[in-house]
């Protein structure tokens, strides 16, 4: 088992800062508004020479009355602590000793697990006045650090050494950046969940999964942040990514709610498959196709899952309109598969998942060169391209330079005569002719190479 480490405390103490400091980029939404993180976020941490998993987890509130939203929160937290093998307690040292902190160290001591107290927001080499009373709390002195500024990071890897090297943690590697996580086929399929809020989303991983991961609940906007969960479909690794509802721009005023934007399409940008969730009691409306646009701009393979479907009574007329809105809307990823399914009941997920799988295939499929022109001479034989300026067009060869999506590249006597409506009609016969329903096809255009070619016309 992995040597895990939770960083915990009450609100706005700096834990994201922290958990951002310990992975080593920008994984959680950092603000000075208290509250933000409420789904306890899971990331590879590094420290020096060691390689550790690191948990960012809610801040755990005094007062919570049940079933309210923070004794739900503060019920994930405990969660998340108890997959631990240490825990550091972080507390502001601006502020000083607070009855929050003195609340959580007794929640934390219930737990019985190494507890490092860490002093946060000391920067410089004065510290601040009432440093000295976190001793109160009873994990000893407390290590002065600066989460923001990487201060300190060598006494806290002092304190977790022992611990490291009793659990045999591993020795540090090279880092992936995340276009190397897109790029590279050795990892995890990598599934992001989007939508609009309340589309059922979080329900939707938690069923997934198995287990109440998310926090779910009838609040809109529940899902601040995007948590990567990594779990195994079958015998098959995935990487599930539930995002922050999207809205339209327009509605979006706040701050933390930009920022969970960024989060969500950042998430689409580093996705192989993204499933788009839709509630079936609404409409598909401009929000929902202005995501789906955004998924296959990305050059994203895209599934639609229609949620809530026990709830509509005439089905054959709801999964009509669904695809004819879908189809007009996304002509550029003709075949994008609609899948009807219950979050909330677990039905149609089998389904759902083996269409995450085949359209994952299709957007890495590969057709061959020799495949390819044969398939280009019959096309232009059988509809050839039109004339320009007395001349006609000529297509000269064509061959796919990657896949990710399927990207081709075309070389053409005159490529900017080319019109739009041929390019579309030869991206629909690719579609027919090598079963590429669903994705984004991409093209390059490219003038003959021979500079008497044009001359042979």
């Amino acid at each position: 088992m992995e040597f895990t480490i939770a960083i915990a405390g009450r609100p706005n103490v700096g834990k994201s800062t922290l958990f951002n400091r310990l992975v080593g980029r920008s994984m959680a939404i950092v603000s000075d508004e208290p509250g933000v993180t409420r789904d306890w976020r899971d990331g590879q941490g590094h420290l020096f020479d060691f390689n550790f998993r690191v948990l960012d987890t809610a801040g755990l509130e005094s007062i919570r009355s049940k079933g309210s939203l923070s004794a739900r929160v503060a019920e994930q937290t405990r969660k998340a602590l108890s997959q631990t093998q240490a825990i550091l307690l972080i507390v502001d040292a601006r502020a000083g000793l607070t009855q929050d902190d003195k609340n959580v160290a007794r929640e934390l001591r219930k737990m019985d697990k190494p507890i490092i107290l860490l002093a946060n927001k000391c920067e410089g080499s004065h510290l601040p006045e009432g440093y000295e009373e976190f001793s109160a709390l009873g994990f000893g002195d407390p290590v002065a650090i600066s989460a923001t500024h990487g201060d300190g990071m060598m006494e806290l890897y002092g304190l977790l050494q022992p611990h490291f090297e009793k659990a045999g943690a591993k020795v540090k590697s090279r880092k992936k950046s995340d276009e190397d996580e897109v790029d590279d086929e050795n990892r995890p399929l990598h599934v992001a969940v989007v939508g609009r809020p309340n589309a059922g989303k979080s329900t939707l991983v938690n069923q997934l999964l198995g287990e109440e991961r998310m926090l779910t609940g009838p609040e809109p906007g529940l899902t601040r942040d995007s948590i990567q969960i990594h779990w195994q479909y079958g015998e098959k690794p995935v990487r599930l990514v539930d995002t922050a509802g999207l809205r339209r721009r327009a509605r979006v005023t706040e701050k933390l709610e930009k920022a969970s934007g960024h989060e969500t399409l950042r998430s689409i940008r580093l996705a192989h498959v993204v499933i788009l969730v839709v509630d079936a009691a609404q409409a598909l409306d401009k929000q929902d196709l202005t995501i789906a646009k955004h998924v296959v701009e990305e050059g994203r393979a895209l599934l639609v899952a229609v949620n809530k479907w026990d709830t509509v009574k005439d089905k054959r007329e709801k999964l009509k309109e669904v695809r004819e809105t879908i189809e007009d809307s996304l002509a550029q990823v003709a075949g994008v598969p609609i899948i009807t399914m219950s979050a909330l009941k677990g039905t149609g997920l089998d389904v759902l998942m083996r269409n995450v799988f085949r359209i994952y295939e299709v957007w890495n499929k590969r057709v061959s060169t020799g495949q390819l022109n044969r398939w280009l001479e019959y096309m232009e034989d059988n509809h050839p391209p039109p004339i320009t300026s007395g001349r006609r067009i000529k297509l000269r060869y064509i061959t796919q330079i990657k896949s990710r999506p399927p990207t081709f590249l075309l070389w053409v006597n005159k490529p900017v005569d080319l019109p739009d409506s041929y390019q579309r009609f030869l991206t629909n016969g690719l579609r027919e002719k090598f079963e590429l329903h669903g994705v984004p096809i991409r093209w390059q255009l490219k003038k003959n190479a021979n500079p008497f070619d044009d001359k042979k016309d």
